[in-house]
């Protein structure tokens, strides 16, 4: 088994510097979590903007400063947007933002688009127009049941097949396990350009299982800001090489 391409999703929508202090909320935070991120051996960024409250944002210009930064300090870490809605935007917003952007790289819930049946192929075609890769995040089944629909009546491209599967986001406690990965590769058996993100102590485990499976990985404080032995990470960087170091343990035996 080989490293995975490893992806660092260092904050997310909800956490605050209550959750844990190195949290990165302002965009030098941010940039300086993707360089140490980045030294201890992540490939890639999930980037969550924040306001001037700290809320979480789809604001364009917020995500030009923090990618043009990036970019500066972190040049070889390939960037993800997230369009997550955080049930404060809709498919217009989200819409709007991949419009004004035009990211290289977006995530994009496939059950936040069903939300707006008229937008969504509009979503889609505006991708694959302006060259954004697109990353749908699956939640359960039901959103493959929906995205195997979708490629079929070409409402997702044919090269839109990149998917996030989520361990455990709703679960009781979102807590999950390696064992959660199941159904998702039952369903998807044949599909090569895959991720996994984990929620809870078992993060790393379930990645590592994903890793040892052929799969890439998410991890960051937006999953998990603790071990499996309950002991908190000093930041995102300590998880991600603890995260490498459970890999090459499983690769070893």
């Amino acid at each position: 088994m080989n490293r995975p391409f490893i992806m660092v999703a260092p904050n997310g929508a909800r956490r605050g510097k209550e959750d844990n202090a190195s949290l990165p909320i302002r965009i030098p935070e941010l940039v300086a979590t993707a360089t140490s991120c980045q030294q201890a051996g992540a490939d890639a960024l999930h980037l969550h903007v924040r306001d001037a409250q700290g809320r979480h944002s789809l604001d364009v210009g917020l995500y030009r400063e923090a990618t043009q930064e990036l970019a500066k300090q972190a040049p070889q870490l390939e960037v993800q947007i997230t369009t997550e809605a955080a049930g404060i935007f809709d498919v217009t917003e989200q819409f709007t933002c991949l419009r004004d952007l035009q990211p290289k790289w977006a995530s994009i819930s496939i059950r936040e688009m069903a939300r707006d049946l008229t937008l969504a192929p509009k979503v889609y075609d505006l991708c694959a127009e302006q060259g954004t890769k697109v990353q749908h995040i699956i939640y359960n089944t039901d959103d493959i049941k929906l995205l195997l629909d979708w490629q079929k009546q070409n409402i997702v491209r044919a090269t839109q097949d990149s998917v996030l599967f989520v361990l455990g986001r709703y679960s009781q406690g979102q807590i999950s396990s390696p064992a959660d990965l199941v159904p998702f590769r039952d369903a998807l058996p044949d599909i090569e350009n895959w991720m996994v993100c984990a929620f809870g102590p078992e993060e790393h485990n379930c990645l590592a299982n994903a890793a040892q499976q052929g799969g890439a990985v998410r991890v960051g404080f937006e999953n998990s800001l603790v071990s499996s032995n309950g002991e908190p990470h000093i930041d995102n960087a300590a998880s991600v090489a603890a995260l490498i170091k459970t890999i090459e343990q499983l690769k070893h035996g």
